[in-house]
């Protein structure tokens, strides 16, 4: 071969550039990756300022669990996980960045090692390549060496690793909305734009959001939430190991964001009106509705010189079980808290007293406690569009539950399923042989469990621990067998692996199978069973300041030393007195089971209340029952 013609050819420059492609295509890492553009808007900026910013999907995203400060939101994205401030060992110190490192790091996982969680700060940091051909701007550069904490250090934890390093992986900016359409312009290829209003939201928990790059044109969402329009902060990682093809780390709790649909600002605006409104309303709708009922209930009594009583405590008892449905129309109708409150407030007792017209006894409290399960069942099973947005579901504007029942509707939902099932045996099949009570008892335990705990529908582990093991206790004192009884120690390990399987089989990707399934031997899964128990632990330390907790203290140590009384309202009703000891067993081992366990008993208490007052109703009124 002729070497000159070779390179008067300019042969090797070509050989050189197609070698180049082929590498390119055999390896993308090689070639330019995704650039990543983190805008920070100011603070204050609403979904509504976002409309005109062309090609971008628009959503709402929860800052943290309850109100948290903006280093905190920052490291929960950077961790992909979150829990809880209360829950930490301390509250997050104070940092400085000194050239491309943050002093007290140090604290910072200390702190995070406290937590009962998988909590990894740095972790997306650590994840995401150096940039390849791309420039980028430092996380940091707004922020001189030894400066305290500000404005500008808590911007630098987006981009901090897990040994406390600033690397510049992300190119992050802070400008105004109007600057977002070139931003957009510019972005070519899988390059991508997550634009964030700037932490903390002040009284609202939401901040306003969008994202543009290939793949999202609607409204942004995720399988964290299910909920459209909706996303949170620890979905943000995962988003951008996806975008840059990297596998999303095991610690890493947060889902992919993507988009469906159209863009709807005007939902998703909406929608932050309606998580906003539901903290500030449950005091005014659902408790001052309580505190009338009860007085009313007071002065019948009075007046009737006890007379009333009966009767007044079927129809608060009934109320109080509407209640959970009242709240669920609101969530549909969405109305101003005028009309909300009379909702609950005069649509319960109209209820309670149609039903009891129609269906005296048992019988009615059987017809209400079937409607209102079933209602959530109905809506659980439709993904959840308004229990996620009722007063008593599970709150997503605080960031804490965004689909399925959670924990205050578990301890309402959980005693009336199986005090319905005893309600219905006792009042429409009282001469029902006990064996077949006891398997009613267990088939509605199962259906429950199914629905409420199975991930694609309610993805709530507790609920397949407490109703199985209400329905086994139930069945266990209906039918005076110990084999039975025993179903209430296997009950919950049976459900947990048929959750398990189903939630395998349907990808529904519940918490069971992200945290249990997948941590990874037993001792792993020891650690998971014993931060359950922390939360649950650590709840009651959070609610001893509350009245309720004492209360409903006060409430269980009457019961434990009258109940004897309590069960010789029941005796006459032998499926009554079954479905009683099986709500109560639900509550205790809710309240042992969930991260929540001081407020499932205040609720669960309160509700056994309720029955406990249908009871003597029923069969405590007489001369011999009097107290």
């Amino acid at each position: 071969m002729n070497l000159a013609k070779v390179r008067s050819g300019n042969l090797i420059p070509k050989i050189a550039l197609a070698a180049s492609l082929i590498g390119a295509l055999a390896c993308p890492s090689a070639a330019a990756q995704p650039r990543i553009t983190i805008a920070l808007l100011p603070n204050g900026t609403g979904i509504e300022d976002l409309r005109g910013v062309p090609r971008l999907a628009p959503g709402l995203l929860s800052a943290g669990l309850g109100e948290v400060p903006a280093a905190q939101t920052y490291l929960d994205v950077t961790q992909g996980n979150r829990v809880f401030d209360s829950l930490y060992d301390g509250d997050l110190p104070a940092l400085r960045v000194r050239g491309r490192r943050v002093e007290g790091w140090g604290r910072v996982l200390e702190r995070a090692g406290s937590a009962p969680a998988d909590i990894v700060p740095g972790l997306l940091g650590s994840e995401a390549p150096n940039p390849v051909g791309r420039p980028v701007q430092p996380a940091h550069s707004a922020t001189k060496a030894g400066q305290p904490s500000g404005s500008a250090l808590p911007t630098a934890l987006l981009d901090v690793d897990r040994a406390g390093r600033l690397r510049g992986r992300f190119q992050i900016r802070s400008g105004e909305v109007g600057e977002l359409a070139a931003i957009v312009g510019a972005l070519r290829g899988r390059d991508l734009l997550i634009a964030l209003q700037r932490p903390p939201p002040g009284e609202n928990e939401q901040l306003a959001v969008g994202i543009a790059g290939r793949g999202f044109e609607g409204t942004l969402t995720s399988d964290s939430t299910r909920l459209e329009g909706y996303v949170l902060a620890t979905d943000l990682a995962p988003t951008i190991l996806e975008r840059l093809g990297l596998a999303v780390p095991s610690e890493m709790s947060g889902e992919p964001i993507r988009a469906e649909g159209e863009p709807d600002f005007e939902a998703v605006a909406a929608l932050g009106e309606r998580l906003a409104a539901i903290p500030e309303r449950r005091g005014p709708v659902i408790g001052i509705s309580v505190l009338i009922w009860l007085a009313a209930v007071a002065l019948a009594l009075l007046a009737s010189r006890r007379r009333l009583a009966a009767p007044a405590l079927r129809l608060l008892a009934l109320a109080v079980v509407y209640l959970p449905v009242a709240l669920l129309a609101g969530a549909a109708l969405e109305p101003g808290v005028g009309v909300e409150r009379a909702l609950v407030l005069v649509g319960c007792p109209l209820a309670a007293a149609l039903t009891l017209l129609l269906l005296p006894g048992y019988r009615g409290l059987a017809a209400a406690c079937a409607l209102t399960v079933a209602a959530y069942a109905v809506d659980v099973l439709a993904g959840s569009p308004l229990t996620a947005l009722a007063l008593i579901g599970p709150n997503p504007g605080l960031g804490v539950r965004f689909f399925g029942i959670g924990n205050e509707l578990e301890a309402v939902l959980a005693p009336l399923a199986i005090v319905g099932t005893g309600a219905a045996l006792a009042g429409f099949a009282p001469l029902l042989r006990p064996r077949s009570g006891a398997i009613a008892f267990l088939a509605c335990g199962l259906a429950c469990a199914l629905v409420f705990a199975a991930g694609r529908f309610g993805a709530d582990v507790g609920a397949a621990i407490v109703f199985p093991v209400g329905a086994a206790v139930a069945a266990g004192v209906l039918s005076g067998r110990r084999r039975v009884a025993l179903l209430a120690l296997a009950a919950p390990l049976l459900a947990l692996a048929a959750l398990a399987l189903a939630d395998l089989a349907s990808g529904g990707d519940a918490h069971l199978t992200r945290s249990v399934l997948d941590a990874g031997g037993l001792d792993q899964l020891a650690d998971v069973a014993e931060r359950r128990l922390r939360l649950s632990a650590k709840s009651f330390g959070r609610a001893i300041t509350s009245p309720f907790l004492p209360l409903a203290i006060v409430i269980i140590a009457i019961a434990v030393r009258h109940r004897e009384r309590l069960f010789s309202w029941l005796t006459p009703y032998p499926p009554m007195r079954a479905a009683f000891l099986g709500a109560v067993a639900a509550i205790a081992v809710g309240t042992l089971a969930n991260d929540s366990g001081a407020l499932l008993l205040e609720i669960g208490t309160g509700y056994l209340l309720v029955v406990a007052g249908f009871a003597w109703a029923e069969g405590g009124n007489r001369p011999q029952g009097r107290v």
